[in-house]
């Protein structure tokens, strides 16, 4: 029985957290909500951080999940700059600040997200290494790349993933020079396999991206702490005044190690693991967003999902749980992407070695199309690209789990919808 004497902590202040909280009290929780934060800033959504606002195309303000005032309105106790260092199961509380406060939680919900993944390669001390995580990394990098555009100067990007594209064609669009370095044969290998990959990789081509794939970075090198060049381990040099390592991300699961919870291996993504309730090992500790790793009933296996349909999705689903609703969270994957003149939405998983078949509905040479990945005539995922309002019908066709004809799949004036059993 949830009532206005229990007191609930999120610990985590992104997208999962802030929606979660938002959650508690539109579905009539009137106890405490204690929303903890290491970051300074008022929660915000992270897409912008690559694409609008990176671009200067979206202001500051319109990145956060609500306005400042909505948490005291709301009564959400919201503790800005604070990192949670402990939390103790027996006695049900976490220790956070430099102060040490101390404060008891009847449930907890763990929303600390990830964080990029560093390059342990010599030369990453330089001032001129970045990453982008945080709306203080944008921040920097927005002027960095205005910078370069203005100079002529050249950015060195370590990963042709989405995070290592985008900035590519934002860096572009500001005018400056690109060297995208990957050991991957192709953009994307990771998500969509080398069918669609080389389409990402012309794309940035043809706007004067250079691609060096099959290579990693050894160092970085500089001089009075300013960066002058890139050495690959095929032994080539590429001229830079920046370098962005877009390598990835892990899950910020130390607070949870450290309390004893369940982490995944790294096979299913290394986060915390929780149940279809997103409840940890600890029945009273939930995890949510980017930290997560659930059992995906409709792929069979443990998915640690990072993007911004999870930590949307995700947050609320573990606070109805958190008030005890029955939540199965079973959310098809999505995502965005915005580069260039391309626009693209992906549902699904299908990782290179988990399908046999890529079937393509429309001109994928005009990059208007729709891409979807099949196993034994099963739809794992789909992409449109440039073609609208049919994330719907996707999603529903990997949901049935049905066999369905290639050839029709491949028709566009078979509507979608007509395909779904």
């Amino acid at each position: 029985m949830v009532d206005a004497d229990q007191t609930f902590v999120i610990v985590g202040g992104g997208l999962a957290g802030a929606k979660a909280a938002e959650t508690l009290r539109a579905e009539g929780f009137t106890g405490r909500v204690i929303l903890i934060s290491d970051e300074r800033d008022h929660p915000y959504e992270r897409p912008p951080l690559s694409k609008g606002y990176l671009l200067g195309k979206e202001e500051r303000d319109s990145v956060f999940v609500h306005e400042p005032a909505w948490y005291a309105q709301n009564d959400i106790e919201l503790h800005l700059g604070h990192t949670v260092d402990a939390i103790d199961r027996t006695a049900k509380t976490v220790r956070f600040g430099e102060d040490g406060t101390v404060v008891h939680y009847d449930k907890l919900l763990l929303t600390t997200g990830a964080e990029p993944r560093r390059l342990d390669i010599p030369g990453t001390d330089l001032a001129g290494v970045h990453h982008l995580r945080r709306l203080a990394h944008a921040e920097r990098l927005k002027g960095v790349l205005a910078a370069l555009g203005r100079d002529n100067g050249h950015i060195v990007i370590a990963g042709a993933g989405w995070i290592g594209l985008e900035v590519a064609a934002a860096a572009r669009e500001y005018g400056a020079e690109v060297t995208v370095v990957e050991p991957e044969p192709t953009p994307l290998h990771g998500v969509l396999g080398p069918e669609l990959g080389q389409l990402f990789a012309e794309l940035h081509r043809e706007h004067g991206v250079r691609f060096h794939f099959g290579v990693r970075l050894t160092e970085i090198i500089g001089q009075d702490g300013v960066v002058l060049a890139a050495r690959t381990d095929d032994g080539e040099e590429h001229p830079a005044h920046d370098v962005l390592a877009a390598i990835g991300a892990a899950p910020r699961t130390a607070l949870a190690e450290a309390a004893g919870l369940e982490i995944a291996d790294r096979a299913h993504g290394g986060g915390v693991v929780v149940d279809g309730r997103l409840r940890t090992s600890d029945p009273d500790i939930y995890a949510a967003g980017d930290v997560a790793s659930f059992p995906h009933p409709l792929f069979g296996t443990a998915l640690r999902v990072e993007h911004w349909a999870n930590a949307l999705n995700g947050g609320p689903a573990a606070a109805r749980a958190m008030l005890g609703r029955d939540v199965v969270y079973d959310r098809v994957p999505y995502f965005f992407s915005d580069q260039y003149d391309l626009g693209m939405e992906y549902s699904g998983w299908a990782p290179p070695g988990s399908y046999d078949e890529v079937v393509i509905r429309g001109d994928a040479g005009k990059r208007e199309f729709v891409a979807f990945w099949l196993k034994e005539g099963r739809v794992l995922a789909g992409m449109n690209v440039n073609v609208w309002d049919v994330t719907d019908p996707i999603q529903r066709l990997i949901r049935a789990g049905a066999r369905v004809s290639a050839e029709a799949l491949a028709d566009p004036h078979a509507p979608l919808d007509s395909l779904i059993p």
